[in-house]
């Protein structure tokens, strides 16, 4: 007889197949494909969604779910998280009927499209009914999935199990509040002249300095590419088949490596993950605040450190000849300059959470019932003036600069700036933790740190919840005091902010 936790183990194995697949066809919607071919690819991932739903929700597979549980055994740590995840994922997808979930995955691929050209045009009436759409089709979600506060409550539980708007709002209130004398002092500094930066940099000298870069710090591109994207992005089909993209600009090569960085970061993980799991729940990244941690972490704790410049700055030279006459400490000063700026993903580490606090006050007005779509630009552009002190020009340096709406995930920016708490906080761990990190952290040596995050987290999986998985690894629960701290060494003399 085949017990039911072996049949969903099968079952596992099939619709991770078809979820890969369904992820190499939105890798390929955003990099490759035809603009003719939009219509097409929303039918085909209408299918997959549909088709994936469809098996999950079968009455048979809640009977072997509550088999399975039933006959659990207390030292399989294992079988008890996948149960867990089942358990929570079946009762989520069978709230929903299939035609919903088709309906969304249709929407997003036009609604993708659809922002691509209104960005382009900064034209957000372009994309405003394609966005109605998709909260109309997220709030029906929310609304059969059910929550015990807010509506936003359950589209964040997505991302970022066991949060809710009213702690995460809790959280980034007291974020902004250590934030704001930080970010006072630091954009008051005199700014670098980033003049001495100007020059020529032509793609292909970017893309071989992006891909050393991203090579020497463990990225395997055996079992991964970079390429070309409106918004960088990572698309893990497996830990096999890692897809990064960033964008490039002629005149600034920074803006394509901290990108390359960024999603480096999103890679590791999602190359660290354990493949013997993989169909399982447990193999699993296990929230989008731990996914970003891993993000923010080699993209700011790596990338904007001294030790960083000291080694990759002979490289840069030899793609980028101007620069030839920089020193390491002028990159270092030019990175990790402190302004206020209109496009988050480019922003510095003091500012960027204030771009995210933004994103989450007009995502809880919307899904709150307090903020109609049409007036998003005005909402946007008088909340970013109050938060950052410089008025936004335009809808493309505004509103429409991130592609998660189109996608229809809303809740997502959050998680950044947990990913941002969890970074700082797994950083001091692994340099208090094992010296030879920190030593080698000094000489830009990076394998210690990857070996122990791969240990502590990308192993891992989602045998433990976010939190719980966090507090394990770093030997203590999260607060903002180590981000905190870390900004004020890296951007200010310590006597400068009271």
């Amino acid at each position: 007889m085949i017990s039911a936790y072996a049949r969903l183990l099968a079952l596992g194995k099939e619709l991770q197949l078809v979820n890969d697949s369904a992820a190499l066809l939105g890798w390929d919607q955003e990099v490759l494909l035809p603009p003719r071919g939009i219509a097409y690819r929303a039918e085909q991932m209408s299918w997959f969604s549909g088709y994936v739903h469809e098996r999950f929700i079968a009455a048979s597979v809640g009977e072997w779910i509550a088999e399975a549980e039933s006959g659990l055994a207390s030292e399989d740590p294992i079988a008890e998280a996948n149960c867990r995840e089942w358990r929570h994922e079946y009762q989520r997808a069978t709230c929903l009927p299939t035609k919903l979930v088709e309906e969304l995955a249709e929407a997003r691929v036009h609604s993708q499209a659809a922002w691509a050209e209104a960005r382009k045009r900064s034209d957000f009436s372009h994309f405003a009914p394609h966005l109605e759409k998709l909260v109309e089709l997220s709030r029906e979600h929310a609304e059969r999935w059910g929550y015990q506060d807010q509506l936003y409550d359950a589209l964040i539980d997505r991302f970022e199990r066991g949060a809710t708007a009213r702690a995460l709002g809790a959280t980034l209130g007291d974020l902004r509040a250590s934030l704001l004398p930080v970010v006072e002092a630091a954009t008051s500094r005199p700014p670098y002249d980033r003049s001495r930066l100007r020059g020529d940099y032509p793609v292909e000298r970017q893309k071989a300095f992006n891909r050393e870069v991203a090579e020497s710090i463990g990225f395997d591109f055996e079992a991964g590419r970079i390429d070309t994207a409106v918004h960088p992005f990572c698309s893990g089909m497996a830990p096999y088949d890692t897809r990064l993209t960033t964008r490039y600009d002629e005149t600034d090569f920074l803006s394509s490596l901290f990108g390359v960085l960024h999603e480096v970061g999103h890679g590791l993980y999602e190359q660290g993950l354990p493949k013997e799991w993989r169909g399982q729940p447990v193999g699993n990244s296990v929230s989008l605040g731990v996914h970003e941690s891993q993000s923010r972490l080699w993209e700011n704790h790596v990338g904007r450190s001294r030790g960083f410049w000291e080694r990759w700055l002979p490289r840069a030279v030899h793609y980028f000849p101007h620069l030839g006459g920089l020193s390491p400490a002028d990159l270092y000063a030019a990175v990790n300059q402190a302004e206020r700026s209109h496009i988050r993903v480019e922003a510095d580490e003091v500012t960027y959470d204030l771009h995210i606090l933004l994103r989450f006050e007009i995502e809880c007005a919307i899904f709150g019932g307090d903020l109609a779509i049409a007036d998003i630009p005005a909402e946007w552009n008088r909340r970013f003036e109050s938060f950052f002190g410089v008025p936004v020009r335009n809808d493309a340096e505004g509103c429409l600069q991130d592609i998660h709406w189109s996608m229809g995930i809303f809740g997502y920016f959050p998680t950044y700036s947990l990913g941002n708490l969890n970074a700082a906080h797994l950083a001091r761990a692994a340099k208090t933790q094992d010296s030879a990190v920190a030593k080698a952290f000094e000489a830009a040596d990076y394998a210690p740190l990857l070996a122990w995050m791969r240990k502590h987290l990308h192993e891992a999986g989602s045998l433990h919840l976010p939190n719980d998985l966090v507090a394990r690894a770093a030997g203590t629960p999260v607060s903002a005091e180590a981000l905190v701290s870390h900004l004020r060494e890296r951007y200010l003399d310590e006597a400068s902010v009271s």
